[in-house]
């Protein structure tokens, strides 16, 4: 299968581009090599590379010609600096997608893997001793600058319960990136639609592993503690540390790219399945960072007790409709990743 990897000189997407070649596949890498996710030139993917902005239509088109399925990886990531990045956010990710779809459907290009995220659900399950399954909304300012970082009960205020959450559950996107991984979503979904298209769309957790970019704003919070422990510094925690995540290697996503790939032609035509695509084992974010200075030999993280206000407490998801479909598992533990992690090199260090 010949495969147009959007985004393909970056993070997660070199990782596919690879696993895709030890697959059998032939990638087809298109990036931009945009500043806020390349600070310094990356190593480029050892694949046919076209060096082109997935928002030009003419250069998408080009690079088109032959291709059998699109891994649609290009995007800004992060939660960003502050809101002033909503154009850029919305430009790279929006319409971005809406330039490779409508090229797509005009090349007769109908099998697509949308890299998603679990930033879609906003804040995650919870579950009050009272009133049950509930849906808290987003958390005031006055409580973060209080150190009350828990949500609670919208009914009874009472202590929250956190748990998994599926793929039907409604999407609530809590900042701008959220929602325009949504807006993505959509899109796709409208294309399939449209065009009689197939398309999968992997709602990403916390992806770390080798080769995260180094020292940017809009890496994620991993990265964010690798840096830090690499300059001789210690990972600055938010809030208690308490926040439960789900760190998810990036060879297991890389993974599941390529077995969603190899689904699409027997998938049902104009629909999209979403697959939340997690480790299935949830940590808190101090866990993580204890772990990764652990295995890098120090300093300890420091709780700060800092908030981002567009940030979720809890969010944790259940990945079994993926390896239940798609026979995909984790192969990366926790403990053994973060190892690997804090002896592996950053991108642009």
């Amino acid at each position: 299968m010949r495969v147009l990897v959007t985004g393909g000189a970056g993070f997660i997407g070199s990782h596919i581009t690879r696993t895709l070649t030890d697959r059998g596949h032939t990638p087809v890498v298109l990036d931009a090599l945009l500043p806020s996710a390349h600070p310094r030139r990356p190593p480029l993917p050892d694949a046919e590379w076209i060096h082109a902005d997935v928002r030009d239509g003419p250069a998408v088109a080009d690079a088109l010609h032959g291709i059998d399925a699109v891994c649609h990886q290009a995007a800004m990531a992060g939660l960003g600096k502050d809101f002033a990045d909503a154009p850029e956010y919305v430009s790279c990710n929006d319409l971005g997608t809406a330039v490779l779809l409508a090229a797509m459907a005009a090349a007769g290009v109908r099998d697509l893997v949308l890299a998603g995220s679990m930033v879609v659900y906003g804040e995650g399950r919870y579950d009050c001793p009272s009133h049950g399954r509930v849906r808290p909304g987003p958390r005031a300012a006055s409580a973060l600058d209080e150190g009350r970082f828990e949500p609670q009960c919208p009914h009874c205020g009472a202590e929250l319960a956190p748990g998994l959450v599926g793929e039907d559950a409604p999407a609530d996107p809590r900042n701008v990136y959220a929602a325009t991984k949504l807006a993505q979503e959509h899109l796709a979904a409208s294309w399939a639609r449209a065009t009689g298209g197939r398309a999968v769309a992997l709602r990403y957790h916390n992806v770390y592993g080798p080769g995260m970019p180094k020292d940017t704003p809009y890496a994620g919070v991993a990265s964010f503690f690798r840096s830090s422990l690499a300059r001789g510094e210690a990972p600055q925690v938010f809030e208690d540390g308490r926040q439960r995540r789900d760190f998810v290697h990036v060879r297991d996503v890389a993974a599941a790219n390529a077995l969603a790939l190899e689904s699409l032609a027997d998938r049902e035509a104009s629909a999209l399945t979403p697959y939340n695509t997690g480790s299935g084992t949830p940590h808190t974010v101090g866990e993580m960072a204890g772990a990764l200075a652990r295995a890098h030999g120090g300093p300890d993280p420091v709780v700060t007790g800092g908030y981002r206000l567009g940030d979720v407490r809890h969010i944790t998801a259940s990945s079994e409709r993926l390896t239940a479909e798609l026979g995909w598992k984790p192969e990366v533990g926790f403990d053994e990743g973060m190892a690997e992690f804090a002896r592996s090199g950053l991108r642009g260090g």
